[in-house]
């Protein structure tokens, strides 16, 4: 059926003007159509194309996250939200606090009763500062605002396919459980609290921007201060003082021409000297001085902190290492179907304690992200939901691979004892046990350790 596009226009028109503020006035007209509008029941698919945003359920979803604002230290309202949003949806649901007031808490939820699962997926419910507010951009498919991509893009896109495999009856009760934390943009005191919950799982999907590609890892980091201590003097008698900033800048420039350790993996590591602070005026020897260093560790975490102390070890300058702190995260990501890539930020990865299997995947780009125009669009939330989908399958039912040893026997079986055009047909099982060769056991990926 062909449909004429001027009485579509028409038709969508007062639509449009409920779902987006028009820049204009709605002749008389259309007004009354638009008022009539509201009664009457129009197909699905046309209220997709006038606002597909509310009639998502994933992107009315994001939405709602993203204009509530969870800058770190301020996740309470966000967090009473997203408790009673999966309430609605029929999980069980609890709280955990984290900061002493109870004012700040993570939101664990699970099917039944049953809160020890075999995969968890998680990602953090707090934002860098400022606030931006929520906005979609039609033309561009693009949809902008704190959080938009970094990391309520990986909170909703994990919700709605966890949705998505229950209604499809994939997963049931003891399968997948959700953990949405606060304060990983800081020192990650929701993850750290999260390992007090109780249960163990065999795999956990963390939700980060990776542009819906699998880690293979993400480098380490190591954060301290160096602190350089002077004396002060009038500046047109500088042998009375000690000039705190002449021996920050020499430490400094020692940091800079660090050879730190790199990786084949995860390339070279990198050096930040992110704020300078020192001196009291032009006419005073300075008798103070500080700067803030970060470093994004690729190699060996210990020979890249005594590479650090060694290079200053001669200057009058102190170090004070922070407590976040770690090595190179080396994670899981042979899954079929995945683009690879490596990640230079930190996540709550090494916060969250255990053996279990680590994989990290998510919508948006890190590029973007903290920025003034952070942004995801529409296309990648709809994609990181089958992403993560694949995902929970794989990570509760991982590929079977047969072992190389057993393949070659059956190979050589084949060669030796072909098959008569008579033979007659007997139960599979049987046959199976018969031609299995003595002392040999078929394997799973999971008893075989292989990836």
């Amino acid at each position: 059926m062909k449909i004429s596009p001027v009485p579509l226009a028409l038709l969508l028109l007062p639509l449009a003007s409920v779902a987006f503020k028009l820049p204009f006035k709605l002749p008389p007209g259309i007004e009354n159509l638009k008022i009539r509008f509201e009664s009457i029941e129009l197909p699905q698919f046309i209220r997709n194309i006038a606002d597909p945003i509310s009639t998502s359920p994933l992107f009315s979803l994001h939405k709602s996250l993203i204009e509530i604002p969870s800058i770190s230290g301020s996740e309470r309202e966000v967090g009473e939200w997203l408790a009673n949003y999966l309430i609605s949806k029929n999980f069980t649901v609890e709280t955990q606090s984290v900061s002493d007031d109870g004012g700040r808490f993570n939101v664990f939820a699970y099917l039944g009763k049953n809160r020890t699962t075999n995969t968890l997926v998680t990602s953090h419910i707090d934002t860098v500062p400022p606030y931006i507010p929520y906005e979609y951009r039609g033309s561009s498919g693009s949809i902008h605002g704190r959080g938009s991509n970094d990391a309520k893009s990986s909170v909703a896109s994990q919700i709605t396919a966890v949705q998505e495999l229950i209604s499809e009856k994939i997963i049931s009760e003891g399968d997948v459980s959700l953990l949405f934390v606060v304060g990983e943009e800081t020192i990650g005191d929701g993850m750290k609290a999260a390992n007090s919950l109780g249960p163990v799982w065999k795999s956990v999907i963390f939700g980060e921007p990776t542009e819906n590609k699998l880690a293979v890892g993400h480098k380490g980091i190591v954060m301290f201060d160096v602190i350089a201590e002077g004396k002060a003097s009038h500046s047109g008698y500088p042998q009375l003082g000690v000039n705190a900033n002449s021996n920050l800048i020499r430490a400094l420039y020692n940091l800079q021409n660090l050879g730190l350790p790199s990786s084949d993996l995860l390339g070279e590591s990198t050096m930040n000297i992110g704020r300078i602070e020192g001196g009291v005026a032009a006419n005073v020897i300075s008798p103070y001085a500080t700067a803030s260093v970060l470093v994004r560790v690729a190699g060996d975490l210990g020979e890249t902190v005594a590479l650090i102390k060694k290079s200053v070890e001669d200057l009058p300058v102190e170090l004070k290492f922070l407590s976040v702190s770690y090595g190179p995260q080396h994670l899981d990501y042979e899954v079929e179907g995945f683009q690879t890539t490596v990640c230079s930020y930190g996540t709550d990865i090494p916060n969250l304690h255990g053996e279990h299997k680590r994989y990290l995947y998510g919508p948006g780009s890190i590029i973007t992200a903290h920025g003034d125009n952070e942004y995801i669009l529409k296309s990648d939330l709809v994609e990181a939901v089958a992403g993560y989908k694949k995902l929970i399958k794989e990570s509760l039912w991982p590929t079977k691979r047969v072992p190389s040893i057993i393949e070659e026997i059956v190979v050589i079986e084949e060669i030796v004892t072909p098959v008569s055009s008579s033979a007659t047909v007997v139960d599979s099982d049987k046959e199976t046990e018969e031609a299995k060769p003595e002392g040999v056991e078929p394997q799973t990926f999971a008893e075989s350790g292989e990836l």
